[in-house]
């Protein structure tokens, strides 16, 4: 490779982005929109249970011009989302390096680094291993042929998609617009004495949808929280073990690992109705309700300035997932739109279910 394209040119073939299965089509949805606002002209390719979505442009577009289309955190249903530039099929089983070799050498451009990837489904995970090991000898051809420059900032990441034994997607990971983990699911261990697993939810959710900045800024050990519809206390052992005095409202128990933190006053009292004396710094629920009335209620809080910070679930519907979350997007516009500019983020998390998480703030 004899000359360097910048990353703005890289010619793409459109995007694609990776899901939990049976997702699909929420995410077609987004990634169309978001197509269209970027002025793309193409089609949205999407089959159940496969755990990733394409958008295919009819013509090639730099990468340039994709603006924040290919920012993995405005989708709700995408756990990653890239541009990509190649898609390789029919690989030989004995070479599968080769093609994909020519295939980034085509491109023009070089990276900084490569990461194999599946869509994260039981069929899928059955070439886990093989991405292991193939990475190494992948990595040492690529570098062999002038593509990789692992020591030069700037540069994307090389991300190969298998979605079958045979088909390898090559896409370009920037820096800040691509979640940071491998397949875009963060790797957490379970705490061996966290009272449920509901804690790994609100883990996530930290990582997933805070800047490591406002982790550090407005997530401090000190402050104060509540945490609505709190048995058996997942998440509010999460909030102590970062240092939180909690609230835990809920008329059911509390495990005796949380209570015993003396970090916790618990109110049996109801979620809805309850409110603080004083305002708190951290609000958070996972109530099992209809998700329009938990929007409201999040909305209320933030409001009437009842808590500066809430994360919170919304359990939605088996059908019309999508319609659902844009439902409780505009309560929560239509309560806060009279108080001032706000901050929500929304994604499907991987510990999530059938729901999604959320943050949300007046934007201060």
């Amino acid at each position: 490779m004899t000359q360097h394209t910048p990353a703005a040119g890289l010619p793409c073939s459109g995007l694609i982005g990776y899901c939990r299965a049976g997702f699909e089509k929420e995410l077609a949805g987004e990634i169309d929109d978001l197509a269209a606002e970027a002025g793309l002209i193409g089609f949205v390719r999407a089959q159940p249970d496969t755990g990733y979505v394409v958008f295919e442009t009819f013509e090639p577009v730099p990468l340039g011009s994709l603006g924040t289309a290919t920012d993995w955190r405005r989708p709700c249903f995408a756990r990653q989302l890239l541009p990509y530039f190649a898609r390789v099929e029919d690989l030989p089983e004995r070479d599968r390096a080769t093609p994909i070799v020519d295939a980034v050498k085509a491109s023009g451009q070089r990276f900084c680094g490569v990461v194999l990837e599946t869509p994260d489904t039981d069929e899928a995970k059955q070439r886990s291993g093989f991405c292991k090991r193939f990475t190494e000898p992948l990595t040492r051809a690529l570098e062999k042929a002038g593509c990789l420059r692992s020591s030069r900032t700037g540069l994307p990441v090389l991300h190969v998609l298998f979605t079958d034994a045979t088909t390898a997607w090559l896409a370009a990971g920037l820096d800040g617009q691509c979640a940071p983990w491998t397949m875009g699911i963060p790797r957490l261990r379970m705490p061996s004495n966290a009272p449920s697993r509901s804690t790994m939810k609100l883990a996530e959710a930290f990582m997933t949808l805070l800047e490591e900045g406002e982790r550090e800024n407005i997530l401090r050990a000190g402050q104060r929280a509540v945490d609505l519809g709190a048995a058996p206390g997942g998440w509010t052992w999460q909030l102590v073990h970062r240092g939180l005095r909690v609230t835990a409202i809920d008329n059911g128990p509390l495990r005796d690992s949380v209570m015993a933190t003396e970090m916790v006053e618990h109110l049996k009292a109801d979620g809805f109705t309850w409110r603080p004396q004083r305002s708190v710094d951290w609000m958070v629920c996972d109530m099992v309700e209809q998700p329009s009335r938990i929007a409201s209620l999040m909305a209320e809080w933030i409001a009437t300035g009842k808590c500066r910070y809430t994360i919170f679930n919304l359990k939605l519907p088996m059908k019309r997932r999508l319609e659902a979350v844009e439902q409780c997007r505009e309560l929560i516009r239509k309560r806060l739109n009279s108080v001032g500019p706000f901050d929500l983020r929304i994604k499907h998390l991987y510990h999530d279910r059938e729901e999604v998480t959320a943050f949300l703030t007046l934007k201060r």
